[in-house]
């Protein structure tokens, strides 16, 4: 999609839209752009891997007919190995002392605990409580689970 079609779509303010975004971005002082830089870096991260860990979940609760608890416990497996790369390498670059991997890595295991567990809860009140769809607790596990882990990861798995 270029810039014509995205003006088109916005009816025409891109530029407007730019100037703004580049005068919010210059009034920010050196901390917080890290901290925008890095939710954003959390953000395209977390997205790739909640998404996995989605896909993972629909796959076994769906087709391979596991029930929704172990489908949810088996793709929090995979994607916690996964999030950590990534999350580590990535979102957390440079971020904090890193004087010890494996306090970061327990750290890591324990914040994704709390978000294992939260979402979980998702499961259990939408499939168990509710009777809905299977699919329904990929929302909250989309959308809410995320913005916790983020803050347990930037204020305390790498700081």
């Amino acid at each position: 999609m270029g810039t014509r079609c995205i003006a088109l779509t916005l009816g025409g303010k891109v530029g407007p839209l730019r100037a703004n975004i580049v005068r919010l971005w210059q009034g920010l002082d050196g901390d917080h752009r890290l901290l925008l830089r890095q939710a954003m870096r959390y953000g395209i991260a977390g997205l790739g891997v909640t998404l996995f860990q989605i896909a993972v979940y629909n796959l076994l609760a769906g087709p391979v007919e596991l029930r929704p608890l172990v489908a949810n416990t088996s793709a929090y497996g995979l994607a916690l190995i996964v999030g950590y790369g990534i999350h580590s390498r990535f979102s957390f670059e440079g971020h904090g002392a890193r004087d010890s991997v494996t306090r970061s890595a327990a750290r890591f295991v324990a914040a994704s605990l709390v978000g294992f567990a939260i979402n979980s809860f998702w499961v259990w009140s939408f499939t168990a409580r509710l009777h809905w769809r299977d699919w329904t607790a990929s929302v909250p596990m989309l959308c809410v689970t995320p913005a916790i882990g983020f803050w347990l990861n930037r204020r305390w798995v790498f700081d």
